[in-house]
């Protein structure tokens, strides 16, 4: 077995562990690693790994999104989340995202070993704690208040998530791509549906769900 693995964490210290641990698999090598989502879908764009470590909670793009985009630059990668979020919610979205496999932070190495194997056979794996939770979920034993879906779009999410951080109206143009207007529509949009009508509460509403974490 010969893997080309992407790290994608916003601790160095984390990646550098990580790292280390990887490489003293026979086989396993890390080409690249990825302090936030932008930088995480351009190097595996432009590396092609076989394999990227992903975490959820990742500066100006979640994981769950940027799964979705290298996904949809490349097909043939496999992306394994390596989390501190065991929600149902976060493991669901990152399911539908395209993710083969989800653990959380606390697992053992050699469940990640484990993990990369399967995948790299094709199959999907979930640490057992997070099997069952989605077992739960699939037998109805998650709350409907668990169970809900966001009421923002990807789209939504994006822009919330970097208003949080601290962006500017026009930097979240720029970063997207589009006019200072279509973002103001969108924290517009935002706010009404959420019921929240400054950044403050904003931001306490993208700690609590996981869209941004406090460092």
């Amino acid at each position: 077995m010969s893997l080309r693995l992407l790290l994608c964490d916003d601790h160095r210290i984390f990646r550098e562990g990580l790292k280390t641990l990887i490489e003293g698999k026979s086989g396993l090598h890390v080409v690249a690693e990825a302090q936030d989502g932008p930088a995480a879908v351009e190097r595996a764009r432009d590396l092609a790994p076989d394999i990227v470590v992903m975490d959820i909670s990742l500066p100006k793009l979640n994981g769950i999104e940027t799964t979705r985009r290298i996904l949809n630059l490349r097909r043939g990668i496999k992306v394994i989340v390596l989390s501190m979020h065991s929600d149902r919610r976060f493991v669901t979205e990152a399911l539908k995202a395209g993710a083969s496999g989800y653990l959380v932070k606390d697992s053992a190495f050699d469940e990640l070993f484990a993990a990369i194997c399967a995948v790299n056979d094709g199959k999907t794996y979930l640490s057992p704690a997070i099997a069952q939770i989605v077992v739960d979920g699939c037998v109805g034993r998650v709350s409907p208040a668990d169970a809900a879906a966001s009421p923002l779009t990807r789209r939504e999410q994006e822009v919330l998530q970097l208003l949080a951080e601290g962006s500017s109206t026009k930097e979240i143009a720029l970063r997207i791509g589009v006019s200072i207007k279509t973002i103001e529509t969108h924290r517009m949009h935002i706010m009404a549906k959420l019921d929240i009508h400054n950044v403050a509460g904003l931001t306490r509403y993208a700690i609590r769900e996981g869209i941004i974490s406090l460092r």
